[in-house]
């Protein structure tokens, strides 16, 4: 891969966020990474890998946000060749209690952030007939569980946009992918569980990862548009 290649990761946070701005720098590509949070975006950009980060403030839910976003990173680092959406939302709650405003919320976040960057990633990439765009997704894409709506709607309206751009935008030279991760990421708040359940049976963040920057690599003969992630140990 060419060490020209920029990245944007938006929805960046200490688990699969970092995870890929980490293995997307490693791969030799400029970086940036976007969240809400302005502060722990600046504890991310120390380490070995700083020099090729740059951390970028943006609301995924706000166009003109987003539009900044894509304006500095492209002055600043390239027009970009691959772009992650991975920001997501969820307060869990009975369909009785939850609220509009909550309801919104999650869906705002989850799924018309991920219009609004996924659009604004094609209008870059569609010009140079090259790039890839994923989603990062979830179980609840796939299934609405009880008291999961506010998961769930938000993660279907995402996979529903990540086909209609991939079949739209696939003749046109573009990957497009939705990437099912089924199961719990391993991190501090679920570490404990391996053991329990053993090693392996959370997901590494650093794996998953690995799995984007192939479906970035993959040839054009053989494109992924939906990848299913779980640990072993998953029923599904």
């Amino acid at each position: 891969m060419s060490k020209s290649e920029t990245a944007i990761v938006v929805g960046v946070g200490p688990g699969l966020g970092l995870a890929l701005v980490k293995i997307f720098a490693g791969a030799g590509m400029a970086v940036a990474m976007a969240a809400r949070n302005e502060e722990h975006l600046a504890a991310f950009e120390t380490g070995d890998l700083g020099d090729r980060i740059r951390a970028y403030p943006c609301d995924s839910t706000d166009l003109n946000s987003v539009t900044a976003l894509f304006d500095r990173a492209a002055a600043e680092l390239g027009e970009p060749d691959l772009v992650v959406y991975n920001a997501g939302a969820f307060r869990p709650g009975s369909i009785l209690e939850i609220t509009a405003e909550d309801f919104e919320r999650c869906w705002r976040i989850g799924c018309l952030g991920g219009f609004l960057v996924g659009q604004a990633a094609a209008r870059r990439m569609v010009p140079r007939g090259a790039g890839t765009i994923l989603f990062t997704g979830a179980t609840a894409a796939l299934r609405g569980s009880a008291n999961f709506a506010n998961l769930a709607v938000p993660k279907f309206g995402l996979r529903a946009l990540a086909q209609s751009m991939a079949r739209e935008l696939g003749p046109q030279g573009i990957h497009v992918a939705h990437v099912v991760i089924d199961g719990q990421i391993d991190s501090e708040r679920s570490h404990h569980l391996l053991e329990e359940r053993g090693p392996d049976s959370l997901l590494a963040p650093g794996d998953i990862a690995g799995s984007y920057l192939h479906l970035h690599r993959q040839a054009k003969n053989a494109w992924t548009q939906e990848l299913d992630l779980r640990p072993w140990v998953e029923k599904f």
